[in-house]
């Protein structure tokens, strides 16, 4: 197997990276540079990931038992390894509150994406999903490649179309044709049929660049740590940043929870869970912080392999 087995070339590009179009975080929009590089074609599959598993007998966060001191007052219960999943409402509910619909599953891990009592038989070729970020980082050590930064896995995701609004273009998806997995239908508890859950990779049409589910299906993660915005002084002619690493650790808190000191990576892409109606982050311009020790049943990653060692 190549080095670059099953990843696609990106070549090297100055583009306008963010948008001022959408939500705040993804402004100023920006020029940067990147250097040609290689990425995943799809995001990492469980069998992939269970290969990983195999060979180096890793332990993912989520299976992991949580120290009692570190959450001072948790339920026994809350203690067990586990982590969150997606579960469906009954109805109609509240979008502010998104606590009716992520749930604190024990047992849930990679293995068990909906707790205990599920598997990923016949799901090997679905994205491998509750992964922290350091589970992402130990497999792409283990495969002798690494994450992608920001700025690269948006490069890739664009598919060389500058200042688009979605991986295929400025309009929304027309009636009647699936181009990504994003919810369709009344979020969160009435997915139209075949949405609402991940899908095998390539189920979708790739982008330009030959990658798939560069939207939705599940997020990826990225190397850089969270700031509420992109740096408000990089477009000029002078200082295109080249190959930009993004925020700082310190800066990536959640300053409205204080009490979680856990910093927070950037994720894009989007997920199954994004509803126009509610999240529209499955373009390239959109991105959110996540914490690192915490993986979610609609978290995944894809890899990179670059030229040099920038």
């Amino acid at each position: 197997m190549t080095a670059t087995h099953g990843l696609e070339r990106i070549p090297a590009q100055t583009y306008a990276m963010g948008s001022d179009q959408h939500y705040p975080e993804e402004g100023p929009a920006h020029r940067v540079t990147v250097d040609g590089f290689w990425i995943d074609a799809h995001q990492v599959t469980n069998a992939q990931f269970a290969q990983f598993v195999a060979d180096t007998s890793y332990v993912t966060v989520a299976e992991r038992p949580l120290e009692p001191a570190d959450f001072p007052g948790a339920p026994e219960e809350n203690l067990q390894p586990g982590s969150m999943v997606f579960t469906r409402t009954a109805g109609p509910v509240n979008l502010r509150h998104i606590n009716l619909w992520w749930i604190w599953t024990p047992g849930a891990s990679w293995r068990h994406p909906e707790g205990r009592a599920s598997s990923i038989k016949g799901r090997e070729d679905h994205p491998v999903v509750h992964v922290a970020y350091e589970d992402a980082e130990a497999y792409a050590n283990w495969a002798g490649r690494s994450l992608p930064t920001e700025a690269e896995w948006e490069a890739a995701a664009r598919g060389g179309l500058s200042q688009m609004i979605f991986t295929w273009g400025n309009e929304p998806e027309p009636t009647g044709e699936r181009l990504a997995n994003f919810w369709h239908g009344d979020f969160p508890w009435r997915p139209d049929l075949g949405y609402g859950t991940t899908t095998p990779v390539a189920s979708f049409p790739p982008n330009d660049y030959g990658l798939y589910d560069m939207a939705g299906n599940v997020w990826d993660w990225t190397v850089d740590w969270y700031a509420d915005r992109h740096p408000a002084e990089v477009d000029k002619p002078c200082c295109i940043p080249r190959n930009p690493r993004g925020g700082v650790i310190e800066a990536s808190y959640d300053r409205r929870q204080p009490q979680f000191r856990v910093p927070r990576k950037v994720i894009k892409g989007g997920s199954y869970l994004c509803a126009d109606s509610y999240c529209m982050r499955y373009r390239p311009g959109a991105r959110r912080p996540q914490m690192i020790d915490t993986g979610m049943s609609h978290i995944g990653f894809r890899c990179v392999v670059r030229d040099s060692g920038t």
